[in-house]
């Protein structure tokens, strides 16, 4: 038995030594890399940002917002050229995707018009289908036919909805659940650009006096009921 208890302790201590040095090899090597990793990243980001925003020489920090309207977080990077600010990149992303969420950079200048946008991730749409994302929007489209162009446009001025739920962007061939989700992420970028809810284009302030108007509106009716 105490051959079979020294035996257990040599295991234990060996077993601890290699967790020790792998854990410690583990950290030195996530160190060494995560600033090329980091440095990739911002590099990655500002190509993104630089696709679809005016001309900048100078990107704000990131501005995020927790909750874009959606349960998800929103970036929102201002860009300036020669100390005016010339627009803005937001990036959000949808739930609405065929196979789930969609990562799309929308870039705006300072009126509101779309001046770009990169799909960064539709990984999880249908193969070949989703793909096509990234052209369709900008009015290229497949066989000679042009695409659903929304460069230009504004979304606080134009329907950009699917032309199935009366709106006046065109599908993608057989993909209108991808075209869906890319309309619902130019909605809520815009949203959350200018702050306006997403989903009725009210602003904040304009719903919050909604709401408390309502609640005054029921404090008064249940004192009457109260009354009578």
């Amino acid at each position: 038995m105490a051959k079979l208890e020294n035996s257990l302790k040599n295991m234990f201590l060996s077993l601890t030594i290699i967790t020790v040095v792998v854990g410690g090899l583990l950290g030195a090597v996530a160190h060494i890399t995560s600033e090329p990793i980091a440095a990739a990243t911002a590099a990655a980001q500002k190509d993104a940002i630089k696709a679809v925003t005016p001309e900048f020489d100078t990107v704000s920090d990131p501005y995020v917002y927790e909750d874009c309207g959606n349960g998800l977080p929103a970036t929102i990077f201002a860009v300036s050229k020669d100390g005016q600010q010339v627009g803005s990149a937001v990036e959000v992303i949808t739930k609405k995707g065929f196979g789930g969420k969609v990562k799309v950079m929308m870039g705006f200048d300072m009126e509101g018009n779309i001046t770009g946008y990169n799909v960064l991730d539709c990984s999880n749409e249908t193969p070949g289908l989703g793909a096509k994302m990234p052209d369709w929007f900008q009015g290229k489209g497949e066989n000679g036919k042009p695409g659903a162009g929304v460069i230009g446009k504004n979304p606080g001025k134009s329907n950009l909805t699917v032309t199935k739920d009366g709106g006046e962007v065109d599908a993608i061939t057989a993909a209108t659940i991808s075209t869906r989700a890319f309309c619902d992420a130019i909605a809520l970028a815009y949203a959350t650009l200018t702050g306006t809810d997403a989903s009725t284009g009210a602003t904040g302030q304009v719903k919050e006096a909604v709401e408390e108007a309502a609640e005054t509106v029921g404090d008064m009716v249940d004192a009457i009921q109260s009354e009578e």
